[in-house]
């Protein structure tokens, strides 16, 4: 067992996670949209998360919490199964920039030019990586001790004299990692991994600001997952023997997706993005702009448009804005040419002339009548509100993937009829409807 290395794809999309909103366009300190930092995988300490953040327990991980859970299942191969866990997350840094005073002393202030250079007081972050490894037969709890740091940079002239300084500071974190495996009933041998993180930090007052409890926070936290001895099983499209212990798993403020490379099922990325089985980052995309939901033109070439003032006050936020403004200026057209469009190969679902699936001992073609009951998690929200309805199957379809899946349309739906002549129909997943029988 054995983790990707960082050119693989999975530490690509684990790196995307990692900087997800990080530091929006325009890039600058001063900018609106960079005033409230961390959008996802906020873990604060707990005393300080009870007394101040709403219980949200649902998957979405842009909802702050104290405490990230975890839970997949896995099909053991042989009687030895051992389970590997990386725990990634960005430390907050405080970045304070002091200015010598009149009397001598040093002083915070917001921004300082020496020599010509721009400095901004700002909070940075530090990547970190924990890993641990257990047999799932040997799970429990493991406490991680993130240490504090400090570091000041003296600021002088070119003369030597001495103008200020730059103070860099990181606050300890104490993490608890539980890790437990229970068998499931089932057809096949299936197990239920549950992993628990928690920021259990102690000494920091509950009526402490959220600025204050982000420096103990871990931020854009997720967890890579590998297994030897056994292979996952997919949540967002599980095999139908498995759907009913896959809809049973509580994932929290997370949520694990297969990853690695198509077809492959020892790694997952818990992530507290949603994200599909799989994901990839765009090969076009020359650099990451810590917006991967944003289109890598637009945000490049917006970034072009910004005044040199605005490019100035950028690069002093943050060292990685420089980089972003850095490769845009220094892209050459045919970077832009690729981002611009792409085709992308591969094959469509197609349709299979009398293909039927078993559900509930009934089978299910073209022409069959079924209730939509689409799942409680995961589902496209559009979906949900058909939820109950009946509809009527216009074909049985296999992706890529070979998973097969139901095109319907609803019984009741006055447009019907322009929608089969269009070819618009809505998609369901076999274990998301049930016989309904004849109208």
């Amino acid at each position: 067992m054995r983790w990707p290395d960082s050119s693989s794809a999975v530490s690509a999309v684990a790196d995307a996670i990692l900087y997800e909103g990080y530091l929006l366009y325009p890039y600058r300190k001063s900018a609106g949209k960079n005033r409230l930092r961390w959008q996802f995988g906020v873990l604060a300490p707990r005393h300080w998360a009870e007394r101040n953040l709403p219980g949200d327990s649902g998957v979405a991980g842009s909802a702050e919490s104290w405490f990230q859970q975890t839970e997949c299942l896995l099909e053991p191969s042989q009687a030895e199964v051992t389970v590997a866990l990386r725990l990634r997350f960005l430390h907050g840094q405080r970045r304070t920039v002091e200015e010598v005073a009149p009397d001598g002393g040093l002083r915070p202030v917001r921004e300082l030019e020496v020599g010509g250079r721009l400095l901004l007081s700002f909070d940075e972050a530090v990547p970190l990586e924990r890993d641990l490894r257990c047999p799932l037969a040997g799970t429990g709890e493991h406490i991680l001790q993130i240490p504090g740091w400090d570091d000041a940079e003296d600021l002088r002239d070119a003369d030597g004299r001495l103008r200020g300084r730059v103070v860099r500071r990181r606050s300890p974190i104490t993490v608890a990692v539980r890790v437990s495996a229970t068998r499931v009933a089932a057809p096949f041998p299936l197990m239920r991994l549950t992993v628990r993180t928690e920021n259990v930090t102690a000494g920091l007052s509950a009526g402490a600001s959220r600025e204050e409890a982000l420096t103990r926070a871990l931020l854009a936290t997720h967890t890579l997952i590998a297994v030897s001895g056994g292979s996952f099983v997919s949540l967002l499209d599980p095999p139908q023997w498995a759907a009913a212990a896959a809809g049973d798993c509580s994932n929290i403020h997370t949520m694990p997706v297969l990853a690695g490379e198509p077809g492959r099922r020892e790694e997952m990325l818990s992530s507290p993005i949603i994200l599909y089985d799989y994901p990839r980052v765009a090969p076009e995309s020359p650099g990451d702009l810590f917006d991967a939901g944003e289109i890598d033109e637009i945000l490049s070439l917006r970034a072009l448009t910004l005044t040199e003032a605005e490019k100035r006050e950028a690069r002093a936020t943050d060292p990685r804005a420089a980089q972003i403004l850095d490769r845009v200026e220094a892209a050459a057209p045919d970077v832009f040419a690729r981002l611009h469009g792409t085709i992308r190969s591969g094959t469509q679902a197609e349709p299979r002339d009398g293909a039927v699936v078993i559900v509930a001992g009934t089978a299910i073609g073209k022409g069959s009548r079924v209730r939509l009951r689409p799942r409680d998690r995961g589902t496209d929200a559009h979906d949900m509100f058909l939820a109950g309805r009946h509809a009527v199957v216009e074909d049985v379809l296999t992706d890529v993937d070979g998973s097969r899946f139901l095109a319907v349309s609803i019984e009741d739906d006055p447009a019907a009829d322009l929608q089969r002549i269009l070819g618009r129909f809505f998609h369901f997943s076999p274990d998301e409807v049930e016989p309904a029988g004849p109208p």
